[in-house]
C-alpha cells in the first residue's frame, strides 16, 4: 500500500467521472438541487482515488447524509448488514460512516484490517448509557440469566454479555435461547417490544435513544389525520409510538415493508437521514419527514472521510484484554442467525 496519495481535487477523473456523478444524481434528485450535488464532485471523486490507493471500502449506515450514502458508500445498510460486509470485504481498508459502536464492532469482526471513524465524537446515547460494571451488577441480581445486548453497545459491554442483537434480529435472538428469563441492555424501548411478543420474561435497562425517544404519539396521530399516510415505527420509539404505527420494525424491516405495501404516502418515525436514503427505491412513495437528526451521525461528512483515508486516521483499536471475548459475543449473533435462517 503506497504512503501517498492524491490530495483533494487533484485526481484525474479515471475514477469518477461526470456521467457517473450524473447518474447517481437520480438517487437524490427529490432531496437536494444538482447544484449541490455538483458542489460535492471533486471531494467524492478525491474519495474514490483514495479508495482504490488504499484499498479501501466505505460502509454508510442508513441514517447517512445522502452525498455520503449515494455518493461514496460500497455498501449502505443496517448495523448486521455493515458488520457482515466489513468481516467478508477483501479490502485493507474500513471507513465506517456511522457511529463509534459500529466501527468497534466491524473491526472485532475484521481485527487484520484498519478501520477509520472519520470523527470520533460520533458516539451514541444508548452504547453510553451502560457500562460492563452494570452488565456485572445485573448478573449479580439475576444469576443465571444470560446477558443479550443491542449492537448499539461498546466493544467492554459485548465482552461480559453473551450473545449480540440488532433490533432486526433481537426477538428471534433471544426465544433461541431457551430460558425463562434473559437480561436485555440497554433499549429499554426495544425490550418492551420484545416482551410484547415473547413469553421469556425480558429483564430490562433504562436506556434510550435521544431521537427516537423525542417522538410522541400525539405527533403520529397528527401525521395519520392530516396526510393519512402509512406509519412506520423503529422499536427504539416508546411503547405508545410503537402502538400508534402501521408498522414496528427495525430500518431493514422498514424498507421490507414498504416493498410490501407500496404506500402513497410514507412516514419513518426513524433519523429522518432514513427516508432521504430509501425514497429513491420507491419513487411512487411521498415520504413526509418528520425530522429528528442524530446529532453523532451528523458528524460524519464527506470532507471527513477523506482526511480519514488521506492520513488512515482516525484508528479503532479495541484492548487485547476485550476484544475476545466481545468479538465471540457478536460472532454468536451471526451463529444463531444462521442457524434461524438456514
Amino acid at each position: 500500500m503506497r504512503a501517498l496519495a492524491p490530495s483533494l481535487g487533484t485526481m484525474t477523473r479515471l475514477d469518477y467521472t461526470r456521467d457517473e456523478h450524473s447518474r447517481r444524481y437520480g438517487r437524490v434528485a427529490r432531496l437536494m438541487p444538482e447544484m449541490e450535488w455538483d458542489a460535492h464532485f471533486d471531494t467524492v471523486c478525491a474519495i474514490e482515488a483514495l479508495k482504490r490507493e488504499r484499498n479501501a471500502i466505505v460502509l454508510a449506515h442508513n441514517y447517512q447524509r445522502p452525498e455520503i450514502f449515494h455518493g461514496v458508500a460500497d455498501v449502505q445498510g443496517d448495523s448486521l448488514a455493515l458488520a457482515g460486509a466489513a468481516a467478508r470485504s477483501r479490502a485493507d481498508v474500513v471507513v465506517m460512516c456511522g457511529v463509534h459502536f459500529m466501527a468497534e464492532t466491524a473491526k472485532l469482526l475484521a481485527p487484520q484490517k484498519t478501520v477509520l471513524l472519520p470523527d470520533t465524537r460520533a458516539g451514541c446515547s444508548l452504547a453510553d448509557a451502560i457500562t460492563a460494571d452494570d452488565v456485572r451488577a445485573l448478573r449479580a441480581a439475576h444469576p443465571g440469566a444470560p446477558v443479550v445486548c443491542y449492537v448499539n453497545t461498546s466493544a467492554a459491554v459485548k465482552a461480559v454479555s453473551d450473545v449480540c442483537c440488532t433490533s432486526a434480529n433481537a426477538l428471534e435472538i433471544i426465544e433461541s435461547l431457551g430460558e425463562p428469563e434473559v437480561i436485555f441492555v440497554p433499549d429499554q424501548f426495544l425490550a418492551a417490544w420484545v416482551a410484547k411478543h415473547t413469553r421469556v420474561r425480558i429483564i430490562p435497562w433504562a436506556g434510550r435513544c435521544e431521537v427516537h425517544e423525542r417522538f410522541t404519539a400525539a405527533e403520529i396521530e397528527d401525521y395519520r389525520r392530516d396526510t393519512q399516510a402509512f406509519v412506520l415505527a423503529h422499536p427504539e420509539c416508546s411503547p405508545e409510538v410503537q402502538s400508534a404505527a402501521d408498522y414496528v420494525g427495525s430500518t431493514s424491516g422498514m424498507i421490507a415493508a414498504l416493498r410490501q405495501a407500496r404506500p402513497a404516502r410514507a412516514v419513518l418515525i426513524t433519523e429522518c437521514s432514513m427516508a432521504d436514503n430509501v425514497s429513491s427505491a420507491f419513487p411512487e412513495t411521498e415520504f413526509l419527514r418528520p425530522c429528528n437528526l442524530c446529532p453523532h451521525m451528523q458528524r460524519i461528512t464527506l470532507t471527513g472521510i477523506h482526511a480519514a483515508l488521506r492520513d488512515l486516521s482516525p484508528v479503532i483499536e479495541i484492548e487485547r484484554s476485550v476484544a475476545p471475548a466481545a468479538r465471540a459475543c457478536v460472532q454468536r449473533m451471526f451463529e444463531q442467525t444462521y442457524r434461524l435462517t438456514a
